[in-house]
């Protein structure tokens, strides 16, 4: 139902505003405007969006086309004119001149005589050929003339008929004829399709090069995903990296800076290319601005990386295919080859693939080893990883605590002497006293080493995974010496700079992982005392630094532009034990992962090698590592023999968290290949007095022997 409105107004023709009654009037409510559909408002803006598209595709397609064409015509002429003339030479001769290459352009300049010398000879016949033409055609239309009437007359004998001496003469006029007839009729539509025949070929020059500006190009040639790496390519990246001595030689140069580049090579999953640098650009001001060079390149930053070389003011680019190295490397050698066997001398770990494509080997002789990166990249894999190869090199002992302990290194039960798992203050005193154990073990070594420099003693390798948490912990000895930080009193500290050392001499090595690195959970001292550093991602090039050296990260080497969590796996090595291009000082390795299942079936390969070790899975509160024979020999004492099964007892009453589950077969072990072994008297089993006694009297004057438990 509507409703009536009231309007107060005044009469238009009264004489003044003020004078004029009020006038009360009641009008009819009108019906409000109907309003406009929200669904029209918006497939208008819609429609107007899609035209708006419509007519930037269009114009963008137009204007691609024509320059096309217009460039294709430029392209065409260019090289008309390199064909015709010695411009193509002169550039080569500039190019060589400025690169100080005086050879290159001598022989050059030799080419352009030639060149030149050819030129004028055929200009020269050009003058006397219109002649020689003439001559030529002369002489050919009289033999030509002679054979046709010879012919005839032959057909005239042949037929009777003497008119038969013109018909040769006549068919071939008529024949002239006919070809004159056909060229009247094709060359009008000639003349008016040649043209479009003309541009036709110039638009596919055009387009074969790509010849227009990039706004003009088709949108998945814009973005440019995967586009092949061209020295065009290069050279124009280089040009707009926005360094003006860069940039204003190559517009100097007279082949546009071609002469920069050294061949392009496949290498694996990209292409590699050294770029000499002209005077006046230093290879800093390149490394620098990778995310730039990168997208110049069409490619992100993590798909480019730049080294240094051996050649003076020279960079080397890497260009990764497009997504290559998103995609997995293959699995490990130690998973696929049943018989891989390693040693710890003379062999290399399989640690994974270079971006070249080519396997990753290393060499463990030796050497401390420290990896480090952010959580959850990869670090413990790629450790154990090692530990597995080097595992099957029975000769190798292995000491580890696991400070996140939560099982990664639970295959190692039954292969190293000493396993600790765990993340209290508790588990890194242990860790703590199994380095200082190892210091006891070295000393030993060096000690026994003076008395005999030929003394062979067995590879120790002491693996702290997650060192981080020793270095942070805050508990004390009842000296009030600190576990854990970085001073002269820090116990796990003294211990690990002990061992990088003099450990080396002697095979007592260390291996850390440890995450995030900052100079108080990874001291300057025990970082810098590693032979092999390898970092994973990190946040920062102080963090690079601090986990490879100033050297490596001036010498290109950027863990920080790891990408986290799609990198997993990825490390720069910076070590003399792998393979480095010459003139680098660092190379990334993408590393094979071995998943929990394949590590325990290759930890049981090692274990059948190792003959059944037990492992301890605590170190003595006295700090003291327990010597297997030397325990024997005090619990036979003063007997001359005595039964296998009695010594077993008298070792677990001596040590029961150590010897408490032994059986003939640990016995065994021990005394494998001393002089010392279990043998039969009276029907029974029993160990000698006397062998035990010459056989530890040969170790200690050999040296050659350590402690294992």
């Amino acid at each position: 139902m509507s409703e009536n409105v009231v309007h107060l107004h005044k009469p238009t023709d009264s004489p003044t505003d003020d004078a004029a009654p009020t006038v009360l009037t009641v009008v009819p409510d009108a019906p409000p405007a109907a309003p406009v559909p929200l669904w029209v408002r918006s497939g208008r803006a819609v429609r107007s969006a899609v035209t708006h598209e419509a007519t930037k595709t269009t114009a963008r397609a137009v204007a691609r086309h024509g320059l096309y064409t217009f460039n294709g015509g430029r392209i065409v002429a260019r090289r008309t004119w390199d064909g015709k003339t010695g411009a193509r030479y002169e550039r080569m001769i500039r190019t060589a001149e400025a690169a100080g290459n005086l050879e290159a352009a001598e022989e050059w300049e030799e080419r352009l005589q030639r060149f030149r010398a050819a030129r004028h000879h055929r200009r020269m016949d050009l003058l006397h050929s219109p002649v020689e033409a003439a001559k030529g055609i002369a002489v050919g239309t009289g033999v030509s003339i002679g054979v046709l009437v010879a012919l005839g007359v032959v057909m005239a004998i042949n037929n009777h008929d003497v008119t038969d001496v013109i018909t040769p003469l006549r068919a071939t006029i008529d024949f002239i004829a006919l070809l004159i007839r056909i060229v009247q009729v094709v060359w009008g539509p000639a003349l008016t399709i040649g043209p479009f025949l003309a541009l036709l070929a110039l638009w596919t020059v055009g387009s074969k090069q790509q010849a227009a500006p990039q706004w003009a190009l088709p949108a998945n040639v814009r973005n440019g995903e995967g586009e092949p790496i061209t020295p065009s390519i290069v050279v124009k990246a280089l040009r707009d990296l926005g360094v003006p001595a860069l940039r204003n030689a190559i517009k100097e140069m007279g082949d546009a800076g071609a002469s920069m580049l050294g061949p392009i090579r496949i290498a694996g999953c990209g292409v590699e290319v050294d770029v000499t640098l002209p005077s006046g650009v230093s290879t800093n001001e390149v490394q620098g601005k990778r995310r730039k060079l990168a997208e110049n390149l069409t490619r992100h930053e993590h798909e480019v990386f730049i080294t240094i070389p051996t050649a003076a003011r020279t960079v080397r680019l890497w260009v990764a295919d497009s997504g290559a190295l998103d995609e997995p490397i293959g699995p490990s050698p130690l998973v696929t080859d049943e018989t891989l066997t390693a040693n710890y001398k003379t062999g290399k770990a399989p640690w994974g693939q270079d971006l070249r494509g080519d396997a990753a080997q290393i060499s463990l002789f030796q050497r401390h080893l420290l990896i480090t990166g952010l959580s959850n990249q990869g670090k413990t894999a790629a450790l154990r990883s090692l530990a597995l190869w080097l595992a099957l090199d029975r000769s190798v002992q292995f000491w580890t605590a696991d400070l996140k302990g939560v099982g990664d290194w639970r295959f190692m039960d039954g292969i190293a002497d000493v396993l600790i798992q765990g993340p209290t203050d508790d588990h890194v005193i242990q860790a703590t006293e199994m380095a200082e154990a190892a210091v006891d073990e070295m000393n030993r070594r060096l000690q026994a080493r003076q008395s005999d420099p030929t003394a062979v003693f067995p590879p120790l390798i002491v693996i702290v995974d997650e060192a981080q948490v020793a270095f942070m912990c805050p508990a004390k000895d009842e000296e009030n010496r600190p576990y854990g930080g970085s001073k002269a009193t820090s116990r796990y500290f003294m211990a690990v700079r002990k061992i990088h050392n003099q450990g080396r001499a002697v095979d007592v090595l260390m291996w850390q992982g440890t995450q995030d690195p900052t100079n108080d959970n990874l001291p300057k001292l025990v970082r810098e005392g590693a032979h092999t550093r390898a970092s994973l991602a990190l946040g920062t090039e102080q963090q690079a630094r601090m986990a490879l050296g100033d050297k490596a990260v001036d010498g290109g080497a950027a863990p920080n532009l790891l990408r986290p969590g799609l990198d997993k796996g990825t490390l720069v090595v910076a070590s003399d034990g792998i393979a480095i291009p010459a003139g680098q000082a660092s190379i990334t390795v993408r590393t094979h992962y071995i998943d929990d299942d394949a590590a325990e079936a290759l930890a049981e390969r090692a274990k059948a090698l190792r003959n059944g070790i037990t492992t301890l899975h605590v170190v003595d509160n006295d700090r003291e590592v327990r010597d297997p024979r030397a325990d024997i020999a005090s619990v036979v004492g003063t007997d001359t023999r005595v039964l296998t099964q009695d010594v077993l007892k008298r070792l677990a009453v001596l040590a029961p968290d150590v010897y408490g589950k032994w059986s003939f077969i640990d016995l065994k072990r021990v005394l494998d290949g001393t002089g010392a072994e279990p043998y039969k008297s009276d029907g029974r089993m029993v160990i000698g007095r006397d062998r035990l006694a010459r056989a530890l009297a040969d170790r200690d004057e050999t040296g050659s022997a350590s402690a294992s438990e």
